[in-house]
């Protein structure tokens, strides 16, 4: 996981699973990926250098090689021409249908509905739903607070890989051939 994401299940008020979201106990530490992690070789992209993968950070911040390694990907990257952001729905932040506030993600939106909304009866539209490919922008929810509890446990976006609008193949393919760069 990335860090943004990391942080977002590990909030001091509910601890979560970055994978089912179920509530993770405090304190417990995972011994036995700490131990294979301390027992698997890799090597290193820059000197070609074995090493365990435990010690691989240390030695990637002194490494002038795959420092090199890194800009070069940084670089490759750049030069492809980047998406027209405009054609593509925000997908990360949402306003609240009620109020004026906006650029919740989703875990702010449902908390921010349950404080300052739940006895609101007024019919409105799922700004989550709207933003999907499979949702219907004018459809308004009977009752959006039992809406947003159901509907909306999880983001789409930990389980979605790059586009909502590509199918499965189409996905699975994307993965495969990034698992081959990352080798």
């Amino acid at each position: 996981f990335c860090t943004p994401c990391l942080q977002e299940c590990l909030k001091p008020k509910k601890p979560l699973c970055g994978v089912c979201r179920s509530t993770l106990s405090p304190g417990s530490r995972a011994l036995d990926l700490e131990k294979q992690i301390e027992m698997t070789e890799t090597t290193c992209n820059g000197c070609n250098k074995k090493m365990y993968l435990s010690k691989m950070r240390s030695h990637a911040a002194s490494c002038s090689k795959y420092q090199n390694y890194i800009m070069e990907g940084v670089k490759a990257v750049t030069k492809e021409p980047l998406h027209n952001t405009r054609n593509f729905p925000n997908r990360f932040t949402f306003p609240c249908p009620y109020c004026s506030e906006k650029n919740f993600d989703q875990e702010g939106l449902v908390e921010h509905c349950k404080t300052l909304h739940s006895m609101d009866a007024k019919q409105v539209v799922c700004p989550i739903c709207a933003a999907m490919p499979w949702g219907d922008p004018n459809y308004r929810s009977a009752n959006f607070m039992e809406h947003l509890q159901r509907r909306h446990r999880f983001s789409y976006d930990t389980f979605v890989v790059g586009d909502y609008d590509a199918d499965e193949d189409d996905m699975m393919a994307q993965v495969l051939m990034r698992s081959l760069r990352d080798k």
